[in-house]
């Protein structure tokens, strides 16, 4: 369908509360879905959650099997989470580099749990239910907290570990985020 822009860190939308999704299976959210496709696609994300393209919606899409933007992840399976729920599968955090296409050229070193279960909807309306850790489980989080207006540099702990990518890891050649 179409690439869209993404809103930038400062613009407001960003900081609203996404609504949930009541309707499976529309034109409407089928042309959303790939419009988020497109999108996370064509700036290389490993995920994108609605508010990001201007839609107060409970949606968010993530997966790859490489990314410039994160060469050492893992492959994540391509999938469409809608009004997700987020359970800590334990307390262990752990602190990985993030960074975001609403928050451009920058890293922030963030913690994260490192196994949760998630359960939410695919576009059909069908139920999904899944246990994961890792890179995979920062990226549901990572995405699930745009449905809550929060970006990640409200999560790092220590500003000394935020800053833009080209500082932080000079020569590093990370595609702009």
């Amino acid at each position: 369908m179409a690439i869209r822009d993404v809103l930038k860190m400062g613009d407001p939308r960003l900081l609203a509360l996404s609504a949930p999704v009541d309707e499976f299976g529309t034109p409407e959210l089928t042309d959303l879905l790939t419009d988020m496709r497109d999108t996370m696609r064509h700036l290389n994300g490993a995920g994108l959650a609605a508010p990001q393209i201007g839609v107060g919606l409970r949606v968010v899409i993530f997966g790859f099997e490489e990314n410039p933007r994160y060469p050492e992840a893992d492959p994540v399976p391509f999938t469409v989470l809608i009004n997700p729920r987020l359970t800590p599968l334990s307390e262990a955090l752990e602190d990985g580099w993030e960074g975001c296409l609403s928050v451009p050229g920058m890293r922030g070193l963030v913690p994260r749990y490192r196994e949760l279960r998630y359960t939410g909807f695919d576009a059909a309306g069908n139920p999904i239910d899944r246990s994961v850790k890792d890179f995979h489980a920062r990226v549901v989080q990572h995405e699930v907290d745009h449905l809550d207006g929060i970006l990640y540099p409200r999560r790092i702990r220590d500003l000394t570990q935020f800053g833009f990518n080209e500082a932080l890891f000079p020569g590093e050649d990370l595609a702009d985020d």
